[in-house]
């Protein structure tokens, strides 16, 4: 029976995820170590809120950065939710430099938009084949930073007349700023329908 994992590292909002999981009849399980990865899981999902250093500095002590790169690595499916799709990138300005994992281009950048956080529902703009079914579809975002620009660009969002990258895609692995397990159906069918392509 195929699981999605879920990386717990102290900056995820599991619950969320955990229940959107169960909604669509999927089979979650919490990763508290990269050296106890059940052979069942076939996806990993690193969710994320709060701030970027911090959030590495975690990922980093518990040694997900290595895993998660040697994941990807492989091929498997990683999905990130929004500050793990910032984690994804080469690296972050909040509150000083950071270094990413490197998994995807593009840095993560505080906004110019106001009011900050951006926080509510917008719409995405995408070709991407994953999503393409969902162009157009409200989700929910919560966030300062994020990308500007990636040459791993999924989608784009257009908020205060500021454009931001609201997904990334580089073969196994695929980011989302906005909260899909947050979006109501949209969000949950969406999520659905990553985990089942994203592998493929």
């Amino acid at each position: 029976m195929r699981q999605v994992g879920i990386v717990e590292y102290g900056a995820g909002n599991l619950g969320n995820v955990m229940r959107a999981l169960r909604r669509l009849g999927r089979f979650g399980v919490l990763l508290d170590s990269p050296d106890e990865i059940p052979e069942s899981v076939s996806t990993i999902v690193l969710p994320g809120v709060g701030a970027f250093g911090p959030a590495m500095n975690s990922l980093r002590e518990k040694g997900w950065d290595q895993a998660l790169a040697e994941w990807a690595d492989r091929g498997r499916p990683l999905l990130g939710i929004c500050l793990g799709m910032q984690l994804f990138a080469e690296g972050s300005d909040e509150n000083g430099s950071h270094r990413g994992l490197g998994l995807i281009d593009g840095k993560s950048e505080k906004l110019d938009m106001t009011p900050l956080p951006h926080m509510g529902w917008n719409d995405i703009s995408t070709e991407d084949p994953i999503l393409k079914p969902f162009d157009g579809s409200y989700l929910y975002f919560v966030h300062s930073y994020g990308l500007k620009s990636s040459k791993d660009r999924a989608a784009t969002t257009e908020a205060g007349n500021v454009a931001f990258v609201s997904a990334v895609r580089k073969g196994s692995v695929m980011g989302l700023q906005f909260h899909p397990e947050r979006s109501g159906d949209v969000g949950h069918a969406m999520l659905d329908r990553i985990l089942e392509e994203l592998g493929r």
